[in-house]
């Protein structure tokens, strides 16, 4: 007597299912900021649940180039450092930030001493990027009314200092 085996339809669809699920859950789930942009360091805002990378930002023709899913950091000066990013993506539950959160940044922790919202036209980035005496970040995003060009009228900024 001989033995066929019968594939069952069943079976090999539930099998293909699991290694298509794994290989999305190992490859389909990375951040796709990872292949893109070199991540130089880390940021942590726990009042707020954000957890996201840094990649360092240049300027070009004037203005920084701002990573689309994760922050940017600029540092032109001693002891500050600028983190942007965009208010739709990565910074957009930053204007639930208050006095005295604490902020982790490339290993150091930070205390949120001042928030403010102006106007974009408002925005002096001499004054925001001088040095400081202690260890200072500052991070910026649009707010108020989106313009054409995906910009805003205004900008949210939160200042910390280091512990």
């Amino acid at each position: 007597m001989e033995l066929k085996h019968k594939l069952n339809p069943r079976i090999i669809f539930v099998s293909l299912y699991f290694v298509c699920f794994a290989a999305y859950i190992i490859y389909g789930l990375q951040p796709a900021e990872a292949a893109h942009y070199e991540i130089a360091s880390q940021l942590a805002i726990p009042s707020i649940s954000l957890e996201t990378g840094v990649t360092k930002v240049e300027v070009n023709n004037g203005k920084l180039d701002t990573p689309d899913t994760i922050a940017g950091s600029y540092t032109r000066t001693e002891n500050k450092t600028l983190l942007i990013g965009h208010s739709t993506t990565v910074f957009q539950d930053l204007n639930h930030v208050n006095l005295g959160d604490e902020i982790t940044y490339d290993g150091k922790v930070y205390k949120v001493v001042k928030l403010e919202f102006k106007e974009k036209s408002r925005v002096d980035m001499t004054e925001i990027l001088k040095g400081e005496e202690k260890d200072t970040i500052v991070i910026m995003t649009c707010a108020g009314e989106l313009l054409d060009g995906g910009d805003a009228t205004h900008r949210f900024m939160v200042t910390a200092v280091a512990l």
